[in-house]
């Protein structure tokens, strides 16, 4: 009899433990059906792209793993925090075309976690035999990165879908119109030689047709040898090159060096890697590449 009533109550408690567990995956699906959907990104431009696409949807977070103020991810090492972010996430959204070195440890890591790829579909630009991440500089890429952005989510996140699509259309509108725009105030130009400081801007020169004669670094940190610069000097020199391009995010040690030595004026160009996460960034790419506009009228003239 007592070994009845024991199994009795292990069924019992069996069927509890059960019960319970069912009740925790309803509750995550009703969030789910209520709006809550977790979106995060990996790095700044993604995270620019995303609040536009999600704006004003209520139940919708959208959160960057890193700083603002983190460069490019080339050699950027996950952190427990960053891995613990993606835990809770139900999107997150890459720049892709290998910018994430670390994206096959979160695949491994996070096997049911979906990732949308904002670089699908576009032709990547070559050094070598290497393929450029940087995709987003150029506005006809950063679109079309928007696009694939919003297709996915519709499909993880269907009940969303007209208010993605409706805001996707409305960034899209802006930035054909900022294309537009640029093109007028760079076509003219009668200087089209630039030197640029590392490898973000081969999508931007050929979107504006600029012809990028040589890169001071080609990876950030990889400071270039005496022989490099002299080197740089010379092309310089010879095509007449009016103007050196750094970036905000690094120092301008080697450009100026070039630039005491060949006379061309060092200028600054954003590929918009880092910003700010407040209540300017959705705009935040929009006004740096309207500034390189200007920096560039200035500087090809």
């Amino acid at each position: 009899m007592k070994s009845r009533v024991c199994q009795a109550l292990f069924f019992f408690l069996i069927c509890v433990v059960a019960f319970a567990g069912c009740g925790a995956n309803q509750s995550t699906d009703k969030e789910k059906e209520n709006g809550n959907f977790k979106i995060v990104t990996s790095f700044y431009p993604m995270y620019v792209a995303t609040i536009n696409i999600t704006n004003g949807i209520d139940g919708v977070e959208v959160k960057n793993m890193t700083k603002p103020q983190t460069g490019c991810l080339h050699d950027y090492q996950l952190t427990p925090a960053d891995l613990k972010t993606l835990e809770k996430a139900d999107a997150f959204i890459v720049n892709g075309a290998g910018m994430e070195a670390f994206l096959d440890k979160v695949v491994k890591q996070q096997e049911k976690l979906k990732i949308i790829d904002a670089s699908k579909g576009i032709d990547l630009l070559k050094d070598g035999t290497e393929e450029n991440p940087h995709v987003w500089v150029s506005i006809t890429n950063a679109i079309q990165q928007v696009r694939n952005i919003e297709e996915q989510l519709i499909a993880d996140d269907p009940k969303h879908a007209d208010q993605y699509k409706e805001n996707a259309d409305a960034y899209v509108a802006k930035l054909e119109s900022l294309k537009q725009e640029m093109h007028m105030a760079i076509d003219p130009l009668p200087n089209k030689n630039i030197v640029t400081f590392h490898e973000a801007f081969p999508y931007f020169a050929k979107e504006f047709n600029l012809n990028i004669v040589a890169v001071i670094e080609r990876e950030p940190g990889s400071e270039p040898t005496p022989k490099d610069i002299e080197e740089t000097v010379d092309k310089v020199k010879s095509l007449n090159v009016k103007a050196l391009f750094a970036e905000p995010q690094y120092p301008e040690g080697a450009a100026q060096t070039i630039s005491k030595e060949s006379g061309a004026k060092v200028y600054t160009l954003d590929p918009v890697v880092t910003g700010n996460a407040d209540e300017t960034a959705a705009d935040a790419y929009i006004n740096a590449m309207k500034k390189n506009a200007q920096v560039l009228k200035e500087a090809l003239q």
